[in-house]
């Protein structure tokens, strides 16, 4: 079947992915006979789309429409999959499953179809999550074929000044459910919507300039049913009030839109699951009245005006609540919330009301994020009441670490910035027993000297340290992080001692800005490391060690990795 194929790259990955679920005798048999079929065409481009053809034919059910939904995205354009998840959710294509969040199905179905290579990876998070991804020209290609064919999107997704000169009808299907706009928005406002009267989705990307108030008008004239409306990047002054009767819709996003004021009607959109926006001044008082959201995203607040949103009881996410904001509502309520993102001041915090309201999540959160202002210092925290607490973010001073017993048992990702710890964290951190990631970044620790001890961080996989100008020691003992895979760090300036024991490592990512440490690394290059690829903006290099080497070797390449960091560092390569 690979020789079918004609050495095409993409053909042959899509191959893989479509077998990949299909490894019976007869599964095999039935797409070999398909593909001496459709594959007698000439030509490498419907090779290609007959192949393209089948992995969409072979997709389940369920993912069918997700996959069409990427019809409404721009050509070669990287897609943020939080946003991606939360529309597939908000359209419906996601099914609830017992004992697991809407959202955590959606991310299964995202990666199903990036095992079937419909989607590509662009970006993941240290924990290998998707954050980031596109999808090949041609794969867009047939998904806007074939959402066309399904009446999924109209004729036309994009407004093209010679289809549609502003005095035109529209050209736009009548049954048609779902438009995606980038282009100019003003052309698209002038344009005759009447004749899309059932529009669910609406999406606008790459827009610039200011849209007026009246501009806005006739979305809710003209699509009464809407339940997907995406402005984001769309510059707004005011959203219209009249968009309180949009009364189906259950997604807006105005995230980076510049808009500062919701009007009160918002709190009409009953049916709203997810609200995503950005840098308002100030929150409306009305979104306790939307009993049915679920995703709220309101970060960067201006102002501390109290909000309730302690009767909002199905919310599963809370982003940009501020501190005041928090211990003003019952949290004891909002027993579905999963993740939490605090910000702001928090000087008049209370640090025991605080940590119990906290607590109070105890059967539900898995996710924490403290975020301290300006020179605010972030509350002392009682988190083993919370169970299910597996992630948390600290950015902001902290009086002292946490003794140990108060963190979560089953924390597996902890992350701390400019907290400006002056004793050494390590002593307490490496006794969290089920701590997989370490991240610590600029401001965490104040310290010159940090040391890890023999049984330290039994279970940790992943260390960063970044951005620490003062770190010049770091010491680590024989038997400490056996199950380190992957380290990065980007100050040459800092000492590594013990990196010869840690037997797991394969990955570390370290910076360089010099012709002379690559010169450096190619004497390791060609007998135990590899380089991958340059990582961030800034570049860096990501080395890995080869696969199957036996102990003796490991620890050689090993000892090769320290000295070549020892003469990165005696060169103060930074």
């Amino acid at each position: 079947m690979v020789d079918k194929c004609n050495g095409l790259p993409l053909a042959i990955v899509l191959l893989g992915g479509l077998l990949s679920k299909n490894m019976s005798h007869i599964e095999w048999k039935k797409v070999h006979d398909n593909m001496s079929a459709y594959l007698a065409k000439e030509g490498q481009i419907a090779r290609v789309m007959t192949m393209l053809n089948l992995s969409y034919i072979d997709l389940p059910s369920y993912l069918k429409p997700c996959f069409l939904h990427l019809s409404l995205f721009p050509e070669d354009s990287v897609i943020s999959t939080r946003k991606l998840l939360l529309l597939w959710i908000s359209e419906g294509f996601v099914l609830q499953q017992d004992r697991q969040s809407m959202k955590d199905t959606a991310e299964i179905y995202l990666n199903e179809l990036i095992n079937r290579n419909l989607i590509q990876v662009v970006r993941t998070s240290v924990n290998a999550r998707v954050m980031e991804c596109r999808v090949h020209d041609f794969i867009q290609e047939l998904a806007i074929e074939k959402a066309k064919e399904h009446n999924f999107i109209g004729t036309n997704i994009a407004v093209d000044p010679h289809l549609f000169p502003s005095s035109s009808p529209s050209l736009f299907s009548s049954k048609s459910r779902r438009q995606s706009i980038y282009s100019d928005f003003e052309r698209y406002a002038s344009i005759e919507h009447y004749s899309t009267p059932y529009l669910r989705s609406l999406l606008y990307f790459n827009l610039g300039g200011i849209c007026r108030i009246s501009q806005l008008d006739f979305i809710t004239k003209c699509f009464k049913v809407l339940r997907v409306q995406d402005l984001e990047g769309l510059g707004i002054e005011n959203v219209p009030s009249i968009i309180g009767e949009l009364i189906h819709l259950r997604y807006l996003g105005l995230r980076h839109t510049g808009l500062k004021m919701l009007p009160l009607s918002i709190g009409n959109l009953r049916n709203l699951q997810t609200l995503d926006i950005n840098n308002l001044k100030r929150v409306p008082d009305v979104i306790g009245k939307i009993t049915n959201m679920r995703y709220l995203y309101i970060e960067e607040q201006e102002e501390d005006d109290p909000l309730k949103i302690d009767t909002v009881q199905n919310l599963q996410i809370l982003s940009g609540i501020t501190f005041n904001q928090w211990i003003r509502n019952n949290s004891s309520k909002l027993t579905c919330l999963e993740k939490l993102k605090i910000e702001g001041i928090c000087e008049l915090v209370e640090e025991v009301e605080f940590s119990n309201s906290i607590a109070k999540l105890h059967s539900s959160l898995k996710s924490l994020y403290l975020k301290a202002s300006d020179e605010s210092s972030i509350p002392s925290l009682a988190m083993s009441s919370c169970p299910h607490l597996c992630k948390l973010d600290i950015k902001g001073r902290m009086q002292k670490l946490t003794e140990t017993f108060k963190f979560p048992r089953n924390l597996s990702q902890l992350t701390l910035e400019a907290c400006r710890l002056e004793c050494d964290p390590m002593p307490i951190l490496e006794k969290l027993p089920n701590l997989l990631t370490l991240r610590l970044r600029a401001g965490s620790y104040l310290g010159k000297e940090m040391h890890i001890s023999a049984d330290g961080f039994p279970r940790l996989q992943i260390l960063q340290l970044l951005r620490f100008k003062e770190l010049v020691w770091l010491n680590i003992l024989k038997g400490a992080m056996p199950w380190l895979m992957q380290l990065e760090f980007d100050n040459f300036k800092t000492e590594i001692f013990g990196l010869n024991e840690l037997l797991n490592l394969v990955e570390v990512k370290i910076p360089f800005s010099s012709l002379l440490a690559m010169i450096l690394f190619h004497k390791i290059e060609d007998s135990f490391w590899g380089l991958t690829r340059i990582v961030g903006a800034e570049g860096g290099m990501h080395i890995c060690r080869q696969k199957g080497l036996t102990l003796a070797s490991s620890k050689q390449a090993l000892e090769q990795l320290a000295d070549f960091l020892e003469q990165c560092s005696r060169l103060n390569f930074v």
